[in-house]
């Protein structure tokens, strides 16, 4: 009896250090282990929400995918061979993948995300006949719902899209974001919130009668654009035409709805695929629309004259003399051609662009006077359309705005601005004097900075009078004149069209190099306005000029917008506001 009561004490000593052990050295290691053995995570992918032009039609969607999922109970005795043959026929990391076939205690890994479902089926069919034993198919690897995002459009408004990409994070915090263009502006909106089913597991097996929980998956929301798909397929290719027919580096077209400021088309050249982006440099990925700034030149002089007109300074028939050279402080200004004086009127001065008569008319404005209605009319502000990286553009201030400088942004020069948003300027004019604020979203929609978006949430403002702007669109209309205008090329036929041209010097690393930026803006039917249209082209070949590169290409677009959205000719002749006196 002693022998045998000696035996039990040794036995209970045995159990109580055990328990000893389990409770008070070490319990959070064996609760995490009991976890792992009693439960397991499965992670639900929610449907990524698409976007969409303004008819409907995808720019980019989600479709049908497959999550390859591998079982490290079964794939870790066969980890080198069977990460080798994912890494060639699914392009996933030899390394990673390898660690994930090889994780003890789990059965559920991923090893790739939004595959296309037929490849995913044939990359595990393949798996079990070429790691089958004993004539058993090898059952490692399996595959879950996980939508492909694609972009059928390609190159079509990629600088507005963007892309996804994986965010380089490992394990359970890896995931698949939006990298640029409005998949990264609205990355939180579109993607939603994946679910999860948890279950328990025992000896390696789901428990049948064990506890199951499942949190279903949120599906991202669909974000409807203000693109017109097929006008932004067409303003790609003409931008593209007029950038390489000039010997051009690069240029920007922006169409947009007079009326609402919802823009239809927003082109860059060059762009890129979108749906094989690392083809291409990183520096294509945004839209230079809204990230590039540059000086205006003679576009500007629209907003200097209308800001006249409104300020009661001038008037369309005022009459200027206007030399051929004005000697002002640091250097002369002169106009793009040679001449003596000039009697011109003020819609003369328009219509030939000159220079020297808007700086003689601009004299009349007050101290500060012009800047304000530049901030009026949104320079130096971002438009705030949702696209990240939008730069503001600068209209100088304080000490910086000297006598010089203010010559020279009477005329569109030592300021900056982005195309949207001398759009959105221009579009003023053609709005009876109204800005309306610029939208790439249809109703609203919240961008991952927390802002509220849209067409529903646009603002507008009173900038010049109804008269002043209905002034200054026939001034814009001479410009358009065969015998009188710079711009005979930009008319549409059929149609009374008001616009402007420009070329400016163009800032490079902060100085000028020599090169010029060349545009044209304008609106048609210039007296019932319904578009808006900026064309900019950078470094076309030496004496290029907006009339010549930038007002074809406006043409071109602005009649195919007319007819696409069926707008008749307004029946009215052009007006004849005398150039001359």
């Amino acid at each position: 009896m002693q022998i045998g009561f000696l035996l039990i004490a040794i036995v209970l000593s045995v159990f109580a250090g055990r328990l000893i052990q389990l409770q008070g050295l070490d319990p959070k290691a064996y609760a995490q282990m009991a976890a792992a053995e009693g439960s397991q995570v499965v992670t639900l992918p929610a449907r990524r929400g698409e976007i969409l032009d303004r008819n409907g039609e995808a720019l980019a969607e989600s479709v049908d995918g497959r999550m390859v999922i591998a079982d490290p109970a079964v794939t870790a005795k066969v980890a080198p061979e069977l990460a080798t043959f994912l890494a060639q026929e699914l392009g996933v990391d030899y390394f990673e993948t390898l660690a994930r076939l090889r994780v003890e205690g789990s059965r559920y890994q991923y090893v790739a995300r939004q595959v296309p479902a037929s490849k995913a089926e044939k990359v595990v069919a393949d798996a079990k006949e070429r790691f089958a034993e004993d004539d058993r198919p090898f059952v490692g690897l399996a595959t879950e719902r996980d939508p492909v995002r694609v972009y059928p459009n390609r190159d079509v408004a990629a600088n507005v899209i963007g892309f996804l990409a994986e965010n380089g994070e490992k394990g359970a915090k890896a995931a698949i974001v939006g990298r640029a263009g409005l998949e990264d502006a609205f990355d939180t909106f579109l993607s939603g919130k994946d679910g999860e089913a948890r279950y328990d597991m025992g000896a390696g097996n789901r428990i049948p009668l064990g506890e199951n929980t499942m949190t279903p998956a949120v599906d991202g929301k669909d974000l409807r654009t203000t693109i017109d798909r097929d006008l932004q397929f067409y303003a790609q290719r003409v931008l593209q035409q007029t950038v390489e027919r000039s010997d051009g580096e690069s240029g920007i077209a922006v169409i947009m709805d007079s009326r609402t400021g919802q823009l239809l088309a927003l082109a860059d050249y060059p762009t890129y695929d979108v749906s094989d982006p690392y083809e291409y440099p990183k520096e294509r990925y945004t839209s230079s629309a809204l990230t590039d700034v540059f000086e205006p030149g003679s576009v500007g002089k629209v907003l200097t004259i209308s800001s006249l007109v409104d300020a009661g300074l001038a008037f369309k028939e005022q009459k200027l003399k206007v030399p051929g050279r004005l000697n002002r402080q640091d250097r002369p200004i002169g106009d793009y051609w040679d001449h003596g004086t000039l009697r011109l009127t003020l819609a003369g001065v328009m219509a030939k662009s000159s220079n020297v008569g808007t700086v003689l008319a601009a004299d009349q404005f007050k101290r500060g006077q012009l800047r304000s209605y530049l901030l009026a009319f949104g320079l130096g502000s971002q438009t705030g359309v949702g696209l990240g990286g939008e730069s503001k553009g600068i209209v100088p201030q304080g000490a910086a705005w000297t006598s010089q400088v203010g010559d020279r942004v009477a005329f569109g020069q030592s300021l900056s601005v982005n195309a949207v948003q001398m759009t959105a300027a221009v579009n003023t004019i053609a709005n009876g004097g109204v800005r309306v604020d610029p939208s790439l979203v249809t109703g609203s929609a919240v961008t991952d900075e927390g802002r509220t978006v849209g067409s529903d949430s646009a603002r507008t403002r009173r900038v010049i009078s109804e008269a002043a702007a209905t002034e200054t669109m026939l001034m814009m209309e001479r410009v358009l004149d065969p015998e009188e205008g710079v711009a005979p090329r930009a008319a549409v036929p059929g149609y009374r069209v008001a616009g402007k041209t420009g070329t400016a010097q163009r800032v490079v690393d902060g100085r000028y190099d020599g090169s010029t930026s060349v545009s044209f803006a304008g609106f048609a039917p210039a007296d019932d306005p319904r578009f808006t249209i900026y064309v900019v082209v950078h470094a076309p070949r030496s004496g290029s000029g907006g009339g010549s590169v930038a007002g074809p290409a406006f043409s071109k677009l602005m009649s195919y917008t007319l007819r696409r959205y069926g707008v008749p000719p307004t029946g009215a002749k052009p007006n004849q506001t005398p150039v001359e006196w």
